[in-house]
């Protein structure tokens, strides 16, 4: 593989990594593990899907769309996992994306409906240990909100840099 190549691959693996890593420096120390690894995967998992992806739902491009899809469209509203979706999509755009989202949104509207979404979908899962982590991430879905904001804030302050492996000088 080229170097270029090497350094710009990533795997599922390495991204989740780096969302644990990112968050876990702005949480308190006693956070819940669970609850930062769903946050991380979250992250994770919409840093490498499209917004044109046609294999699973394509990342939102606002908030609006959210609305459109999950709350618009009853039918959706009986369905675990399309709820833990929207969920998790209120939480993307109005967490990590929350200052491009503010300009055209009433985030504190999409943190309430993110919320009420991670509860239904809590209400409809039939393993307990994930309904007992999505209803907690429906109660603590305004500081997990919040920390993802602070996570985009962090990332976007910091140089963009790729070191180049040294080659033999000419």
């Amino acid at each position: 593989m080229d170097p270029l190549r090497e350094l710009v691959a990533t795997s599922h693996q390495h991204t989740l990594e780096f969302f644990v890593l990112g968050l876990q420096d702005l949480c308190e120390p006693t956070v819940d593990r669970q609850e930062l690894l769903y946050n991380a995967s979250v992250l994770a998992h919409y840093a490498q899907v499209s917004t044109y992806a046609d294999v699973d739902l394509p990342v939102p491009a606002t908030l609006g769309v959210v609305c459109d899809h999950f709350v618009l469209d009853t039918t959706l509203q009986r369905d675990g996992v399309l709820l833990e979706t929207a969920g998790a999509q209120c939480l993307l755009l109005a967490g990590f994306f929350e200052d491009q989202m503010r300009r055209r949104h009433n985030i504190r509207w999409y943190a309430e409906l993110g919320a009420g979404f991670f509860s239904r979908a809590a209400a409809q899962e039939a393993m307990p240990g994930k309904a007992r982590l999505l209803a907690t991430i429906g109660r603590r879905f305004e500081p997990w909100r919040q920390c993802h904001a602070r996570l985009s804030r962090a990332l976007r302050d910091q140089p963009y840099v790729i070191n180049y492996p040294k080659g033999p000088t000419s």
